[in-house]
Formats: C-alpha cells, structure tokens, sequence
C-alpha cells in the first residue's frame, strides 16, 4: 500500500523543490508532468509541485509514497534543505489547522484563515495554536488532536 502526502511551503519556485524533494524522501522524483508510469524507475514518487496565491503558496502532492517512510521526517528533511517552513495537516477535522515544520526540525500547531476561490485553497493570516487564544482553549477541536495548543516537538529522526 503507498500513501498521498499534501504539504504547502512558503514561497519557493517548483524548480529548486523537485532536488531537494529526493534527497528528503532518498527516492527518485519524477515530477507528474512527465512521469509515465510504464517507465518508472523503481521505488520512484511521483511528485506535483504548484504555485498558488496566499501564504505557503508552493504546494507539493506525493503519490504513491511507501507507507515505510514517515511523513514528519521527510517534511522536517525538506523544511531542512530549503531553509523554508512546511505546512502538513494535523489529525483534527479543522480545515485551518496545520502543523508547522521549520527548518530547525520543529514542529508546532498553527492556524490560516482559510478562502476558497477558484485556484484552490487560500492561507492567509498565520497564527499559533495556543492556549492565550479563545478559540483553542476548552473543549476546542485542538484539544482533541495529538498536538495541543502550545505544543512543540523536534520531528522523528530519520532512521
């Protein structure tokens, strides 16, 4: 079984993306343009990379990534090498809520103000998920998630 990885990065062009892409998942990149799947090197992940409007607006789709790779290393790998902070989801259903991955290996919850408009989604206006704002505190959506308000944690090392 393989997986979809969906991560936002702020602001970088698609071009430097696809080398810094291998070296973090140790997988040939072949961008989704040109990947023919009758011809795919081995262990190869097919990559979309795209640029939208809004804060993190380089976005990266992952197909077909092996379920033995760990999503928080490769995008703590990523964040690394592109000297960028990283968008992944987090495990609550709040459509604003991500986590953010900066280029130190850390990993914390924040908020956008999400738009939807005719090129997709729109982040705007980045805050922290913490306990200081109304509307993370008590019975909030955040607090059912693995990663509290206020929380902040080195991600997995690569093994």
């Amino acid at each position: 079984m393989t997986e979809l990885w969906n991560w936002r990065i702020e602001r970088v062009r698609p071009v430097e993306v696809y080398p810094a892409l291998a070296e973090a998942l140790g997988r040939v990149v072949m961008p989704l343009a040109v990947a023919d799947p009758a011809r795919l090197p081995t262990y190869a992940v097919i990559c979309d990379v795209w640029e939208a409007p809004g804060e993190f607006g380089t976005i990266v789709d992952c197909y077909g990534v092996p379920e033995q790779l760990s999503e928080q290393t490769c995008i703590a790998a990523l964040a690394r090498l592109l000297g960028r902070n990283c968008l992944l989801r987090d495990d609550t259903l709040d459509a604003g809520r991500h986590l953010l991955v900066a280029p130190d290996g850390t990993i914390r919850p924040v908020h956008f103000e999400l738009t939807e408009t005719d090129d997709g989604e729109v982040l705007r206006g980045q805050r922290l998920c913490t306990e200081a704002d109304p509307g993370c505190r008590g019975w909030s959506r955040c607090h059912r998630s693995r990663w509290t308000p206020d929380s902040v944690r080195p991600a997995p090392a690569a093994a």
